[in-house]
């Protein structure tokens, strides 16, 4: 049964209010959460709002649903504002007309009384037709993630601190029987129990005797532990190191690789967390830990027990200390791509195999993998550039993909997600005004030696596996 609609008082406070709190609110999983245990918003209407990609949408989104949900939603709703630190847009809203000025505001829809029955599908889909067409006859609005100014904001040594929105905390999204079933044939074998190892080192205190100019990576223990939940919701077997020294996280890196079990599972995952420069991270001493050693410890040579199976690699760090300030947009011609060029292994093709060595015992050519396949990473910058960080909800790379992963993973193979992730990293930019680094912007990249898909199968069925007699 749905709510009784909000008070009339409150709804014009929203109303007059909409376009400060379109471009000053934070919709983060603190303020849904908060709205949830109040009762006010369902798990689907989180997710939904959660679900929007940029900082407006998700507050167009959450305005055109309080009117809805009850007179309680208005003072729940500024109750969230205070425990989200934004009390300034609590007190904002609580302030009578009177003293409003000459304020000129956008305002939103008038919302319609919802008559008593209705489904919660049809509410969801009423509210999102008034906000496409709401948002669409808007003026433009910035779309940087903004929150109160008074939040100190300090630029640190390689990876620069700036406020966003934080990860949300949606529970993984299951796959469907029929979509693993319609898919796994062209896919790398992802049904082993668990998935396979995961393993996060997280550097957040560095040596300030030795490396006084490497800072503390404030809210990078937020990013370990977003990705402990996350693989571990994703069926995998985590282990989170944190403060490691370059020789340190070389050692718990060959031992990783050597775990025997490895043979039972279908994949790996590795995150590294910490300052960086091109090509390598740094250890808590400030000595560097390339990364080209890293990924030559998981290949085919050295780590024969994931041979043909995915490794996916995460790097959550600088990868230098230019700051990408971005470029006004213009609209231009359509860019034509050149066509590709492939190198081709011209006089070998009537070699054969003269090297009994390279021979089973049955005198069949034996198989032969590149030193290095089957392996997807990604990036939280280019090359060259400074990664961003906030420092109470971790970084905007690892946000975006514990978001995607969330969400998509179910039936979205890795590298679309990374994908996604891409745009959503390109969306964003930072709020520190007075700084050098206000609007900046960062841009996340994958590689990719991936010769299959590579879906995850989140929460699969245990009768999917069963049936075919795994």
């Amino acid at each position: 049964m749905l709510k009784c609609g909000m008070l009339e008082r409150d709804r014009q406070a929203l109303r007059r209010r909409s376009a400060v709190l379109c471009k000053q609110l934070v919709v983060d999983a603190l303020l849904i959460q908060s709205l949830q245990a109040d009762d006010i918003l369902t798990e689907s209407m989180a997710e939904s709002i959660m679900a929007e990609q940029t900082s407006q949408k998700r507050c167009w989104r959450l305005l055109l649903l309080l009117p809805k949900r009850g007179p309680r939603a208005f003072s729940s709703f500024c109750s969230a504002l205070q425990e989200t630190e934004q009390q300034h847009l609590c007190d904002l809203l609580t302030q009578p007309p009177e003293t409003d000025g000459k304020e000129r505001h956008v305002e939103i829809i008038q919302p319609e009384e919802e008559p008593e029955g209705k489904s919660e599908r049809e509410v969801m889909k009423r509210a999102e037709t008034k906000r496409e067409r709401f948002v669409n006859s808007l003026p433009p609005l910035s779309t940087q993630e903004e929150i109160a100014a008074k939040r100190a904001r300090t630029q640190e040594s390689m990876e620069f601190s700036l406020d966003a929105d934080s990860p949300i905390t949606t529970p993984v999204l299951a796959c469907t029987s029929d979509f693993y079933l319609s898919r796994f044939q062209q896919s790398y074998r992802m049904r082993s129990t668990p998935r396979g190892f995961a393993l996060v080192i997280s550097n957040v205190t560095f040596d300030s005797h030795a490396v006084p100019e490497l800072d503390t990576r404030k809210g990078g223990e937020v990013d370990d532990e977003v990705l402990r939940k996350v693989f571990t919701e994703l069926d995998y077997c985590v282990t989170v190191h944190r403060d490691l020294t370059a020789q340190g996280m070389r050692t718990c890196i060959e031992n990783f690789c050597r775990r025997s079990d490895h043979r039972t599972v279908d994949s790996c995952a590795v995150c590294l967390l910490s300052h960086g420069t091109e090509g390598a991270v740094y250890g808590t001493d400030g000595q560097l830990l390339q990364l080209d050693w890293v990924f030559e410890a998981f290949d085919n040579v050295h780590c024969p027990l994931l041979q043909n199976k995915p490794k996916m690699f995460f790097i959550q760090a600088c990868r230098g200390d230019e700051m990408d300030c971005g470029v006004e947009q213009i609209d231009g011609p359509a860019r034509t791509c050149s066509p590709s060029c492939e190198q081709r292994d011209a006089g070998r093709e009537g070699q054969g195999d003269a090297d009994p060595r390279q021979r089973d015992d049955s005198g069949r050519p034996r198989i032969k993998l590149p030193q290095r396949s089957d392996m997807i990473c990604g990036f939280a910058s280019l090359k060259g550039t400074a990664a961003m960080r906030n420092t109470k909800r971790g970084s905007w790379f690892i946000q975006e993909l514990n978001t995607a992963l969330r969400l998509n993973a179910r039936d979205t193979h890795l590298a679309d997600i990374l994908v996604q992730v891409n745009g959503r990293i390109k969306e964003r930019e930072g709020y520190a005004p007075g700084t050098a680094h206000h609007r900046c912007k960062e841009m996340s990249e994958f590689t990719s030696s991936l010769c299959k898909d590579l879906y995850l199968f989140p929460k699969l069925p245990a009768s999917v596996l069963t049936s075919m007699h795994i």
